[in-house]
């Protein structure tokens, strides 16, 4: 019943919060045991009709009576052995002196026990037998509230300790999970990521509470009664713990068999994470092809796998219960039914085997039923939290495991410094492919080779699937070549800074990202470090300025989430805006015009025409139009993860007949 020991970075810091909250778990399980113990006074007064002075009094000269009849037999032994004749009975006499000196040393120090009692607890008694008992159960009130407010007090301490090692195992797993490259990111994918951090987070946090709290206190409280009861009577104390390898065993083999299916059901919640994700970012589609029974059919498929996963381990989590107290109760009657044996006989051993130092009462057989089944208490709660430990368990297993998640791309190690201004950039036979966990799919880039220098507006065109994408999204390094380089002033960008790279790259994507925050904060995104003028300047330049009149919070307007409350024209030139203020040596622009009104496109090319100059800019675009060829220096056809052609647009058009065929395409889409 354990979690990941992995853990323990992220507890040490709470390390004096889980100490005092073990000390008060500790008070609590000695109060447990000490509450219990007090069935012993209470049956001697209520069922015996015995005083507690009479019993002490009564203890204390039996006690006496012990330790003079030991000392009796211990004269006469010595006396037997005084001159012993060989060896072998001086050393069995020495043998039989130590046992009666031990004995006599016991009986002593019970005669020295009984004494203090007396001397400073009976004392203090009421000398009616009522008083007594209604004094005794005052005094179990007042504990039972000191263990209350131990256990509130514990579990508060337990609380902080497992949220705040959550907190720091999620900022943490965050941070990792970041510094993954893009390919096994989006491999992993968003549903995966999403039940990463939720769901099995807030699993794992349960288990940190149980595993602080009840695991901690209610083994602590079933050792306080072991404990209790071994003083009352180690031997049958000793012969109910015989179950206990075997109780072991079972626990073991259920909770194996509990964490593999826990792993399952977090797997199930995933898809059903991503059975959601998929309906609700398509909901346009959804909507408009009357897909709504399809993908209700989806949701009920994965819920009804979670449904079975589950049930599964409702099953094994019912199972434990039971035999959890069934193994409790067979304790106890190994040690009850011969306590009962040898009170009812009044003998002190069974088959001349020696279970009792003294002949037992019924208060004693009592006290020790009591303490023993005390113990049956924690064993049932334990039980019950058996099943959401071995879940948390997996879940912190399945962090784990994506913590322990290598970047395909690595930082350079001592990356050299990164030229202010790049003069030429550079693919050398570049090959990529792009690796899922269920297989390798065909090559995307085969043996690409080309030269761009600064200042040249390159326009990268294809069909869909010829790798354009592919190729541009390699210099910020969203993933690195299978073989061949990219350099950057004929250095390879692997040998820069990943972070000194991307400063000098500007991206402008189709599908426009934007966060859900204020204009200002999205552009500024670009630069964190730029002023508001700077900011104002590439609203500017990027013709947003137009639109943030028509804003009443002009710049302090909230876009939404994805920047929804906008228009695309609108996101797509705060997107441009965004690039302008990081002035970036490389500008890529992956289908930035495609998706938007005509309006907006003639201003953000006319943002562009003064833009890109001085810069290297990758216009990234599967047709080309009239507005992209007053930009473009060079056009680069790819096909089929190679290039076809390089050129301008009229070169093209006379030696390359897939680009000509992109171009009428485009003219005869352009007369319908």
């Amino acid at each position: 019943m354990s979690l990941s020991p992995r853990l323990l970075p992220y507890l040490w810091p709470s390390r004096h919060k889980i100490l005092l909250s073990f000390v008060f778990a500790t008070l609590v399980a000695i109060l447990w045991g000490g509450n219990l113990s007090i069935v012993f006074p209470v049956v001697k007064i209520l069922m015996e009709k015995q005083s507690l002075t009479e019993y002490v009094s009564e203890s204390t000269d039996e006690a006496r009576r012990d330790v003079q009849g030991l000392q009796q037999e211990l004269t006469e032994l010595e006396k037997k052995y005084i001159n012993p004749p060989n060896e072998r009975e001086a050393l069995e006499f020495l043998q039989k002196k130590a046992s009666f000196e031990a004995k006599i040393s016991s009986a002593s120090h019970r005669v020295a026990m009984w004494q203090w009692i007396n001397l400073y607890v009976i004392r203090h008694l009421p000398k009616d037998k009522f008083d007594t008992l209604a004094l005794i159960l005052g005094f179990l009130l007042v504990l039972t509230v000191v263990k209350l407010l131990c256990m509130l007090a514990e579990d508060m301490l337990v609380g902080s300790v497992a949220q705040l090692t959550v907190i720091r195992l999620r900022s943490h797993l965050f941070r990792k999970t970041l510094a993954l490259d893009y390919q096994t990111l989006t491999q992993l994918g968003t549903p995966n990521l999403m039940s990463r951090f939720t769901y099995d987070l807030e699993t794992l946090t349960n288990g940190l509470s149980l595993l602080g709290g009840k695991v901690i206190r209610e083994p602590l409280k079933a050792i306080a009664c072991i404990v209790f009861a071994f003083w009352w009577n180690w031997r049958l104390t000793l012969m109910s713990l015989l179950l206990v390898p075997l109780a072991m065993f079972v626990f073991y083999r259920i909770g194996r068999t509990l964490k593999r299916a826990s792993h399952l059901s977090m797997e199930c919640m995933s898809r059903i994470y991503g059975v959601l994700e998929e309906t609700f970012d398509s909901l346009k589609v959804v909507i408009a092809f009357n897909g709504v029974r399809r993908h209700r059919l989806h949701h009920h498929i994965q819920n009804k796998n979670y449904y079975e996963k589950s049930m599964r381990i409702v099953f094994i989590d019912a199972i434990t219960s039971p035999v959890t107290e069934l193994f409790g109760l067979l304790a106890v009657l190994v040690a009850i039914l011969p306590g009962a044996y040898l009170v009812l006989r009044g003998t002190t051993s069974i088959w001349g085997i020696r279970l009792a130092a003294t002949q037992m009462d019924i208060a004693e057989l009592s006290v020790l039923y009591a303490l023993l089944a005390g113990i049956l208490d924690p064993v049932r709660k334990l039980s019950s939290v058996f099943s959401k430990l071995k879940r948390s368990t997996a879940a912190a297993e399945r962090v784990f495991e994506l913590m322990d998640r290598q970047s395909q791309v690595v930082d350079a190690p001592k990356p050299k410094p990164m030229p202010k201004g790049v003069k030429s950039i550079e693919f050398q036979q570049v090959r990529f492919t792009y690796a899922t966990e269920q297989h390798i799919r065909p090559q995307a880039l085969d043996s690409v080779s080309l030269t761009v220098n600064t200042g040249e507006v390159v326009a990268v065109v294809g069909e869909n699937g010829s790798g354009k994408s592919t190729l541009v999204n390699l210099l910020p390094r969203y993933y690195d070549p299978s073989s061949g380089q990219v350099l950057f002033d004929g250095i390879n960008i692997r040998d820069f800074g990943l972070a000194d790279l991307r400063q000098q790259i500007g991206v402008v994507t189709q599908e426009t990202l934007l966060f859900d925050d204020t204009i200002y904060e999205n552009i500024r995104y670009g630069d964190s470090s730029a002023s508001r003028e700077q900011v104002e300047q590439a609203a500017k330049q990027a013709h947003v300025t137009q639109f943030l009149e028509l804003l009443p919070e002009g710049f302090e307007t909230r876009v939404g989430a994805r920047g929804a409350s906008l228009s695309g024209g609108q996101r797509q030139r705060i997107s441009l805006a965004r690039a302008i203020l990081r002035n970036p040596s490389v500008l890529i622009l992956d289908e930035a015009t495609s998706a938007i009104d005509a309006q907006s496109e003639v201003l953000i090319h006319r943002a562009l025409q003064q833009f890109v100059k001085g810069r290297t800019t990758f216009i990234i675009t599967h047709s080309v139009t009239a507005s992209i060829l007053e930009l473009v220096t060079k056009i680069v056809v790819m096909e089929r993860g190679k290039i076809s052609a390089v050129g301008t647009h009229e070169e093209l058009l006379k030696t390359c007949p897939l680009y000509d065929r992109l171009c009428h395409a485009r003219s005869s889409r352009a007369a319908a």
